[in-house]
């Protein structure tokens, strides 16, 4: 049975009990692909390899849409696993209350995955005023079938760019990115994103916040935050 869409540009918020702990956490999803895009999620540039939505196979099985991403390696454009939204997953999301991102992953391709996200902030052209980049390596084998992972967006977790600050970046988010990197960078002098064979599915992405009451109160709020569609140029 397929999870209940909760897709943001509808604001129609699911709110689900999902951690089974003592600490309770409230994941919202926002995006599970059923509507047959990709919900944002592209690819800036030239590249061989756009992001697909895949009709079925999620970790809900047949007929469950999820997000396919593809990287080729080599020299060509498409060499490298990177993805960003800038459309939904834009706004405040300290003010939001959200600690943490939470995802299905599948490691469809040859290579072993290693996983990060990249808040963006832009305020004008040019280089970006602020960058956020998550510090864990979030490990995804090759051939590990679907799994659950997050980011934890503590600040213990986050480091800045070459940009900014930290706080700047996540008060003030413009472009979420997923992308695959061992090393904790991000281009900028001295530094890329090493070139990868890999397809990866990925579903079920959501924003996590801590409590119950939090997560009632933030329907408002995180329709205010992320649902600001802000098409920023980029550098």
């Amino acid at each position: 049975m397929h999870r209940q869409s909760c897709v943001v540009t509808t604001l129609s918020f699911v709110v689900t009990l999902g951690l089974a702990s003592s600490a309770v956490a409230i994941p919202i999803l926002v995006d599970d692909f059923e509507d047959g895009t990709t919900m944002g999620w592209a690819v800036p540039g030239p590249t061989l390899v756009p992001p697909t939505n895949v009709a079925t196979g999620g970790p809900g099985g047949v007929g469950d849409a999820y997000l396919q991403l593809q990287a080729i390696g080599g020299a060509a454009a498409g060499s490298r696993l990177s993805v960003l939204n800038e459309t939904q997953w834009t706004g405040d999301f300290r003010a939001a209350g959200i600690t943490a991102i939470r995802m299905d992953v599948n490691n469809f391709g040859p290579d072993d995955l290693v996983l990060r996200l990249l808040f963006e902030d832009f305020d004008a052209p040019g280089p970006p005023a602020n960058l956020a980049m998550t510090v864990a390596n979030v490990a995804v084998p090759s051939g590990g079938g679907w799994m659950s992972v997050v980011f934890d967006l503590s600040p213990a977790n986050l480091i800045p760019g070459v940009f900014g600050t930290v706080e700047g970046a996540l008060t003030d988010v413009g472009v979420m990115r997923l992308f695959h990197n061992p090393v904790a960078a991000f281009p900028g002098p001295g530094l890329g994103i090493p070139t990868v064979t890999a397809t990866l599915g990925v579903d079920n992405i959501a924003a996590i916040v801590p409590e119950p009451a939090t997560g009632a109160l933030l329907i408002g709020g995180l329709a205010a935050t992320l649902m600001r569609t802000r098409r920023r140029p980029r550098p």
